[in-house]
């Protein structure tokens, strides 16, 4: 399995990560990749790839809930590991109009401009969106014209969305939310036009834990609930799920 969005080279993590990790890997989570949020985690998400490269890999860009009043100079700070080294994505990266909506235009700027080093990269984009599926959907559909590609983490949208995105050649990212009751999200995966072929699964750790861990912190150990729970909904076995969601991963990141 392949958690393809968990935070762990958070701080607050530290002193449990490496039992973190080897617990991912005795529950079959093989490799982890981390989503990058801002300067003020940068050095941690980059030490953490370093001390476990063999797990462990990161995406850089500029979540939109830290798009602020310096985010121009956050951007830069992008760019310019961007053009350093090699990175998996450009993640997490979008629109997000649940916490604050001062800065809706900021966020779409940073949105527009941190795809287009994506297309510049060749790397594939990891989106976070929250209260602003269409938008996002529309943001992004210029640039999927042009060859760009990844996944909608976190995806809790409808069927038509659905639809709409994996039109566009981007994947879901299902997480925890499947294992919810009153998400929905299970009745809109069992539609047929949803293909396994178009899903990879995640954690978002340390957020979002699964069923029967809802309301603890979330860890990539935990992933072998959501593929058992998409399996059920998919109506195939696990297996079926792993091999269909590794190999997504595998073609989105390219390692």
């Amino acid at each position: 399995m392949i958690d393809t969005h968990a935070h762990i080279y958070l701080k607050e993590l530290e002193p449990e990560r490496s039992a973190l990790i080897e617990r991912a890997k005795a529950a079959g989570v093989e490799r982890s990749y981390m989503p990058a949020i801002d300067s003020s985690e940068m050095d941690s998400l980059l030490e953490t790839e370093q001390q476990y490269p063999d797990y462990c890999v990161a995406m850089m860009g500029l979540h939109p809930c830290y798009v602020k009043e310096n985010f121009q100079d956050e951007l830069a700070l992008v760019e310019n590991w961007l053009g350093k080294r090699s990175f998996a994505a450009v993640g997490e990266i979008g629109l997000d109009r649940y916490w604050d909506r001062s800065f809706d235009q900021q966020q779409l700027e940073a949105f527009r401009l941190q795809m287009e080093w994506a297309l510049k990269y060749n790397l594939p984009v990891v989106i976070h969106t929250r209260e602003a599926m269409d938008a996002t959907i529309e943001t992004v559909s210029p640039f999927a014209e042009r060859g760009l590609r990844g996944i909608f983490h976190c995806f809790g949208g409808t069927e038509e969305q659905a639809k709409q995105i994996i039109d566009m050649g981007f994947c879901l990212g299902i997480g925890g939310v499947l294992t919810y009751k009153k998400s929905g999200l299970a009745e809109v995966l069992q539609s047929d036009s949803i293909p396994l072929e178009a899903l990879v699964v995640e954690t978002d750790a340390p957020y979002l834990s699964p069923v029967p861990h809802r309301g603890k912190k979330n860890e990539p150990a935990f992933l072998p609930l959501v593929v058992q729970r998409l399996a059920e909904v998919k109506g195939t076995d696990v297996n079926t799920v792993i091999e269909y969601t590794t190999k997504r991963a595998l073609e989105i990141f390219g390692k």
